[in-house]
């Protein structure tokens, strides 16, 4: 025990400070605090201060519980009540308080010093706010407490010595706060405690030895710091241990293979992200308990150990590591794990792991839902028997040297979301059975010796987002069904084999592919007019076929276009210019055709490192450094004339063409009668009654949100069991009509996937008599992003506990944008959305984000608004005050500048967990700049700590790697690096240096391909 007399002297001192403020003797005194802790509410949405009144006693109070005895205040337990304010120094005054829990509220500012002189408080729960400021050294004058938790705040500075004289001390948490400093020695005296939880702060220095004496210790969590320093050996003797999380920080030091680790009864073990070496210690596989072992990311070597002991296993992470000999016999250690049916996860990936694919892995327990071997040296085939494991998510053997064929039998593997077995030697063909993959999202098969056709049973993976079969021998036409692949939006590659035939028309569903290469194949023909559809394309491969003709008009909608290859082909005709108009294209490559006439001078044409023309004799013109001869006048008369020809050729077709269509049309329109299905039928005739009845008379229950306009029920329609959205219109506002008509007209023509669809509008009389108006939507069944990314916090009903990984917010964000997009420029007029926020972003079961509420919403006539009534008069100020650009705030007119504003601060929100609205962005500070000032080093301090627990918890299937060791070469470091940036960008107060939709798109795609890579190849999972 560390007792320093000066603890003692310095206690006395703050606990007199902590007393000096105002008494009142009584009953008075307790009624008076709380009144006065009323006053510093300013926010209230359950009303429940409005029980705290004179006509009942203050111990009849909600949340105030006095003692039997005498009336006086005991507990005040306000917990999950949606408060926010600051906290009243006046609480010092409630003498008799043990029990102080104002958790999952929105209190800030500091804590008040006056909580020092509760001395007989026992529990001080504080979590779950954004309380700022330092932790008052005099709490330590509260000897009686048991509980200190302070966890998800906002809290600075250091953690007081002084905490250390709190003996009867169970359960110290201040995870997710901003923490400096060292972790304090003299809490080694805290002989009591339980739970001592620090993780995710900004704390240095190194673990104390005097943690070691800790005897009843629990659970230890300071995951997410910066400490560093070796681990002191009495802590691997905490025989009470059942959580030891020490990962994503500084720690070096050697384990040695004899260490003694005696902690029996241990369950959650993790050192994961740090440096540590050596041999991993036999004694730690004693530990029976152990579900969790997380020794990935660091530096030990040597053969594992025998894991039988550990049965109860579910989560094996040693990848990035150096063990293994390369040799046979390294992976044994496998097959000591077949008697273990709580087998989850396995990642061995980034190793020296040598030796025969493991035979006794289709022996693994059917539980086994991740297996990653990927960047070791292993040999021999993948065994035929590895479809026994029915509930396996993820394969990843990549980078191995792997031979013979892909087991037929992998086609059983029915919730196989990632298949990657690339960079090895695979042969033989692509089993059909693969194409019972329906929940696959990437496959990777590129770089090996496959042979044949590819199946067009992958057509039936709906929900592919990456498949690479590039490198391979390949034989056969694309098939149309791969073509048609519309959920395929990260990378679509089937390069470098000998692929003939056409590229098919179904192309033009690839609408949200960010890449496409179907270079050095025999593919020939027309280019396809429709490849102009893939409007999210960054990066297009051709070259090396044998594709003819000119490059088609169509492809000029591609203009998020980075990289353009169309080399070694036989393509002819001019050069279009309208390349010259793609700002993001860095590399264009035309060398090798049958190109004629001038070639442009602008955009990617001025750059002469970034342009290759050669191979094409009969291009003229260009900047001085292509080399190419000046353009004659007949050269250019020619070339003017060919163009007027074809112009006119071009337009007289399209006339008759579409002459020829009309009077088709017309013929058909007579004939035909229109036919709906009973769902969409039953809902064309909704009435107000039935309405009534769907939303059960529109019962609180059945209410899923509310807004300035009106209210949103959840419904069921008797006629078919059709679950519905209704938004039923406040017609008491004033404002509500209009907004009533402004969404019908916006809403009228438009139709995208990640537009929420309205399918009837009703404008009726309730049975009152009074006007009633509402719109009915298809039900989102997952909510708003809203409830996703603030969830209510404290609740035992799972459900409020849910949250969005990484993967599921950056796909949010993509829908988002490509929705807004479609506003912008691809509807047939282009609409403002004008008040974009996570409310009116709602999420079907597939998790798929869509816009919604188009109460505000503009139409532009000629890139003008187009107003049918004075907009002061109408519905004022656009938009959501954190939302809505500061333009809007000074009398500019709408633009899509503003939805981009309101976007970019959607973007840095989901990323950060913090609404723009938060209480400690004032006096300057803003969500903005909160983040801008932590790019591009400080990016573990502001993103959402949840995403950050998760990548802790989530074993090798972890969503985000986040290592401040390591901030230069981290690629996921530098990819959400990028992603802030264009939150930045977007949210810029200069509405001239926002990014257009169309190129935030063509981003984001960008960065979520070199996220994803990284994390398949090098991690093998």
């Amino acid at each position: 025990m560390i007792l320093l007399s000066f603890f003692n002297l310095q206690g006395l001192n703050l606990l007199c400070l902590a007393t000096a403020s105002p008494l009142v003797r009584g009953n008075d005194t307790d009624q008076q605090a709380l009144l006065q802790l009323k006053a510093k509410i300013t926010g209230d949405q359950l009303n429940i201060m409005e029980s705290w009144n004179s006509s009942i006693h203050f111990c009849q109070w909600i949340g105030v519980t006095c003692g039997r005895k005498h009336p006086r205040v005991t507990k005040l337990k306000l917990r999950v009540l949606k408060l926010s304010g600051s906290l009243s120094p006046y609480i010092g005054n409630l003498s008799f308080l043990r029990e102080l829990d104002l958790a999952g509220n929105s209190f800030y500012n500091r804590i008040p010093r006056e909580i020092g002189g509760l001395r007989r408080l026992g529990a001080l729960d504080l979590s779950n706010n954004s309380i700022n400021g330092e932790i008052p050294s005099n709490l330590s004058a509260c000897s009686k407490l048991i509980l200190v938790d302070m966890s998800n705040n906002q809290l600075t500075g250091e953690i007081p010595s002084l905490l250390g004289l709190l003996s009867n001390l169970k359960n110290l948490v201040f995870f997710n706060n901003s923490l400096r400093g060292n972790i304090p020695p003299s809490l080694g005296n805290l002989s009591s405690l339980e739970k001592l939880g620090l993780t995710y702060n900004a704390l240095s220095g190194i673990i104390p030895e005097a943690l070691g004496e800790l005897r009843n210790l629990r659970f230890f969590g300071c995951t997410g710091n910066a400490i560093s320093g070796i681990i002191p050996v009495t802590m691997f003797n905490l025989s009470n241990i059942r959580d030891f999380d020490i990962g994503i920080n500084k720690i070096r030091g050697t384990l040695h293979s004899d260490l003694e680790i005696n902690m029996p009864h241990v369950e959650f073990f993790s050192v994961w992200g740090n440096h540590i070496s050596g041999q991993i210690p036999n004694s730690l596989f004693n530990a029976t308990y152990l579900e969790f072992l997380q020794l990935d990311k660091n530096r030990f070597t040597g053969n594992v150990p025998s894991l039988e002991k550990l049965d109860k296993l579910f989560n094996l992470a040693l990848g990035g590591n150096h063990l293994g000999q390369r040799r046979e016999g390294d992976l044994n250690f496998l097959c000591t794990l077949v008697n273990n049916t709580k087998l989850g996860f396995v990642n061995v990936a980034e190793n020296n792991f040598g030796g025969e694919f493991p035979e006794c892995i289709s022996n693994f327990s059917s539980n086994l839902r991740g297996l990653g071997m990927g960047g070791n040296n292993i040999w021999g085939r993948i065994p035929d028997r590895i479809g026994n494991l029915i509930n396996l998510e993820v394969i990843s053997v990549s980078i191995n040297q792997l031979s013979g064929p892909i087991p037929f039998n992998i086609g059983s593997l029915q919730k196989l979301k990632q298949f990657s077995a690339d960079n090895n030697g695979l042969s033989g063909t692509i089993p059909h059975s693969i194409g019972n993959l329906i929940a696959l999202t990437e496959l990777d098969l590129s770089s090996n010796n496959l042979q044949g056709s590819i199946p067009s049973g992958l057509g039936n993976c709906k929900n592919l987002i990456l498949m690479d079969l590039s490198y391979n021998n390949l034989s056969g036409p694309i098939p149309s069904e791969i073509l048609g692949l519309s959920s395929l939006s990260i990378v679509l590659s089937l390069s470098s084999n000998s692929l003939t035939g056409e590229l098919a028309v179904e192309v033009e569903k690839l609408k949200n592919l960010g890449t496409l290469g179907v270079s050095h194949n025999r593919l020939s023909g027309l280019l396809p007019k429709n490849l102009g559809s893939c409007v999210s394309l960054e990066k297009l491969f051709l070259e090396g076929n044998l594709f003819e003709g000119p490059i088609p008009s169509s492809l000029s909608s591609l203009r998020g276009l980075e990289a353009l290859d169309l080399s070694d082909n036989n393509l002819s005709s001019g050069i279009p210019e309208f390349l010259e108009r793609f700002g993001a294209l860095t590399y264009l490559n035309l060398s090798f055709n049958d190109f004629e006439g001038v070639i442009p001078s602008e955009g990617v044409f001025k750059n002469a490192s970034a342009t290759f023309i050669e191979g094409n004799s009969k291009l003229c013109g260009g900047i001085p450094e292509l080399h190419l001869s000046r353009c004659n006048s007949k050269t250019s008369a020619n070339t003017s004339l060919k163009l007027k020809i074809a112009i006119i050729v071009v337009i007289s077709g399209v006339t008759l063409v579409f002459s020829i269509f009309l009077i088709i049309w017309f013929r058909k329109k007579k004939e035909q009668k229109p036919t709906t299905t009973l769902v969409e039928n039953s809902l064309l005739q909704l009435s107000y009654q039935s309405i009534l009845r769907a939303t059960n008379g529109f019962s609180p229950q059945n209410l899923v949100g509310s807004g300035s306009f009106g209210s949103v029920y959840k419904g069921i329609i008797e006629a078919n069991g059709a679950v519905i959205a209704v938004k039923v219109f406040n017609l008491l506002n004033h404002r509500a009509s209009r907004s009533f008509l402004d969404e019908c007209e916006a809403l009228k023509n438009i139709r995208h996937r990640n537009l929420v669809k309205v399918l009837t509008a009703i404008s009726s009389i309730d049975y009152k008599g009074n006007d009633f108006k509402a719109l009915v939507y298809e039900f989102m069944e997952n909510g708003s992003l809203e409830d996703w990314l603030h969830p209510s916090v404290g609740m035992n009903k799972p459900e409020t506990m849910r949250n969005l990984n990484f993967f599921q917010r950056f796909n949010v964000a993509i829908d988002v944008a490509n929705a807004l997009e479609y506003l912008h420029h691809r509807c047939e007029t282009p609409i403002i959305h004008c008040d974009l926020k996570p409310s009116n972003v709602l999420l079907d079961g597939e998790m798929v984000g869509h816009i919604s509420d188009f109460g505000l919403a503009k139409i532009l006539s000629g890139d003008k608004p187009n107003f049918s009534t004075n907009e002061s008069s109408s519905v004022g100020l656009r938009g959501t005050i954190g939302y809505a650009p500061p333009e809007y705030g000074m009398g500019s007119e709408l633009s899509r500048n503003g939805d981009v504003y309101s976007y970019g601060i959607l973007l840095l929100e989901m990323l950060t967990g913090k609404r723009p609205t938060n209480e400690r962005f004032t006096e300057g500070l803003s969500l903005h700049n909160f983040v801008k000032t932590a790019l591009p080093d400080r990016v573990v301090e502001i993103i959402d700590p949840i995403l950050l627990q998760e990548s802790v918890r989530g074993g090798i299937v972890a969503d985000i790697t986040l290592n401040e060791n390591n901030l230069g070469n981290d690629i996921h470091l530098q990819c959400l690096n990028s992603i802030f940036e264009i939150g930045l960008t977007c949210s810029t107060e200069s509405p001239s240096e926002r990014m257009d939709m169309s190129n935030v798109i063509t981003k984001l795609c960008s960065i979520r391909e070199k996220f994803l890579r990284p994390t398949r190849l090098r991690r093998g999972v």
